[in-house]
């Protein structure tokens, strides 16, 4: 049986944030056919405001799960190419536009992962934001299948990342990415001590290394079998590091877009407190909660 669920880590964040309260706006490119107005209105049902979302090209990208929820291992199949984002370039971007009325600008790696214009393309907007004095994050979701245009993430990653005062990932997806050492004995039943530890001590490279960084948030999800999911979380600034309570859960519906839902806390949280224990509760417990629902998008 194939379910179809609308998606796509930049939206399931924006989704996530709306639904806590914040204004938000989400921009992309549609074709302009009956599909595109679907799926615009259900972001508009969760009152996301997409109103500078871009109609160019002919196709929307998509990807198959073949696991029922993300509950099991399965293959993931994108089908990308050509399709309306990934053909953007910077010629396609009213800057003044897409920034008016912007204090935050949130992007994911999967938008410079599809093709080198949509890098450069990213470089221009994060300069432009930067101009603004707009408070830019970024989520380092690493898909290796989605690298296919002979640049390897390291050649693009760091440059963009550090226009970035938010960071989100976990040690794995910031070593392919960003270059950071990682422990290769590393493994599901290593101490969460040891994982903590080398969290902690990550966070002061990436800190060093990218000196416009302020927040810096890590997720160490795992999983033994299909109902089970143990998740806990970090967070860290320049002077202070905090870890969540670690939550297990044996009752999950549907793992897809946990992660967007943690970065969507995150940025909820930097806006609303400065206590760093609250923050990693608050982010973890918004990761934690999509587990209970089916889709991509956390609707509570």
């Amino acid at each position: 049986m194939l379910k179809i669920y609308p998606g796509g880590s930049e939206a399931n964040v924006a989704v996530s944030l709306a639904q806590m309260g914040e204004d938000v706006e989400y921009v992309s490119a549609f074709p302009e056919n009956k599909l595109s107005t679907e799926l615009i209105n259900v972001l508009n049902s969760y009152q996301v405001d997409t109103s500078k979302c871009i109609y160019f090209g002919d196709r929307i990208g998509t990807y198959l799960l073949l696991s029922a929820n993300g509950l099991t291992n399965g293959e993931v199949i994108y089908d990308r190419k050509y399709a309306s984002f990934s053909q953007l370039s910077s010629n396609n971007i009213d800057i003044e536009l897409l920034f008016e009325g912007v204090d935050w600008f949130h992007w994911s790696a999967l938008s410079p992962a599809l093709t080198q214009n949509t890098a450069d393309m990213m470089e221009i907007i994060l300069q432009a934001a930067k101009e603004r004095n707009i408070t830019i994050s970024v989520d380092l979701n690493y898909r290796s299948k989605l690298w296919q245009y002979g640049k390897d993430p390291l050649d693009i990653m760091p440059k963009l990342v550090d226009y970035c005062q938010v960071i989100m990932g976990n040690i794995w997806a910031a070593n392919k990415m960003l270059g950071t050492p990682i422990d290769p004995t590393f493994h599901r039943n290593t101490p969460a001590a040891e994982y903590i530890e080398f969290a902690n001590d990550l966070a002061g490279i990436l800190f060093q290394q990218y000196p416009n960084a302020l927040h810096l948030a890590q997720t160490f999800r795992f999983m033994d079998s299909v109902n089970h999911n143990l998740f806990y979380g970090t967070y860290h600034t320049p002077t202070q590091h905090a870890v969540s309570t670690t939550f297990e859960t044996h009752e999950i519906i549907d793992r897809i877009g946990s992660g967007d839902a943690f970065m969507a806390g995150l940025i909820y949280a930097v806006l609303s407190s400065n206590n760093p224990p609250e923050i990693v509760n608050l982010i973890t417990s918004a990761g934690l909660q999509k587990l209970f629902f089916e889709g991509e998008y956390c609707p509570g």
